[in-house]
């Protein structure tokens, strides 16, 4: 049962060798974000259907996959396919973001798109009835580690002015930089969906988590 905020922690970070102990260690989270490159979209590579398929089978909590892999309308719709929780494409890699978000919710998922921070919003707002989450990225995709950048506020507050006006029941989630300290900034400006790597896998995944969850619902919008 996923919470108000929601906290998804990445596997990015994880013991690959371990992979399964540390899915169980985040049992406590709403979803585990799976990211997918593809050393093309972005320059890093990481996983593909295969392994997906083998943590979709494992995981105690659903998954959040993280495509940032070019011609999304090809391949996004097989993560839906092996069960995924929700799947999320770049629009920089989408020729129609619509029909792709169409595809993958009738397949039985969440549709996601994902904004990198030069992508300007505005083109997506009128957009958001077709989907399902909203992940404005907080750090330029392709690696963990990086720096929250806060510049990406006033992005993400047009997005939830937006989810606002229209009603919509739209998830907005960040990814890049989530700790403890820069969550409450990125909940204030209306995020209620949490991507951590670091923060999470980097002491003990249960309390992380709960610490996390408690600093979002402390600036939720």
């Amino acid at each position: 049962m996923v919470t108000a905020q929601r906290i998804n922690p990445s596997i990015l970070s994880a013991d690959f060798v371990n992979l399964q102990a540390e899915l169980e260690a985040i049992r406590t989270a709403d979803l585990v974000h799976v990211d997918v490159m593809d050393n093309h979209f972005v320059p890093n590579l990481t996983m593909g259907p295969p392994i997906v398929e083998r943590i979709q089978a494992v995981s105690p909590v659903p998954l959040d996959v993280h495509l940032m892999i070019s011609d999304a309308d090809r391949w996004a719709p097989g993560y839906a396919e092996l069960g995924a929780y929700s799947v999320t494409f770049h629009a920089e890699a989408a020729a129609d973001p619509v029909a792709l978000a169409r595809r993958i919710r009738d397949i039985g998922a969440r549709a996601g798109i994902a904004l990198k921070p030069g992508t300007d919003p505005e083109p997506y707002l009128e957009l958001l009835p077709e989907f399902d989450q909203v992940l404005v990225m907080t750090v330029e995709p392709g690696f963990g580690g990086q720096s929250f950048m806060a510049d990406m506020m006033p992005k993400l507050r047009r997005f939830a002015d937006a989810k606002a006006k229209l009603g919509l029941d739209l998830w907005l989630q960040v990814d890049g930089g989530i700790t403890v300290d820069t969550i409450g900034i990125a909940a204030e400006a209306g995020a209620d969906t949490f991507v951590a790597g670091s923060a999470v896998y980097g002491g003990v995944p249960e309390t992380r988590i709960a610490e996390l969850r408690a600093a979002a619902a402390t600036h939720a919008h």
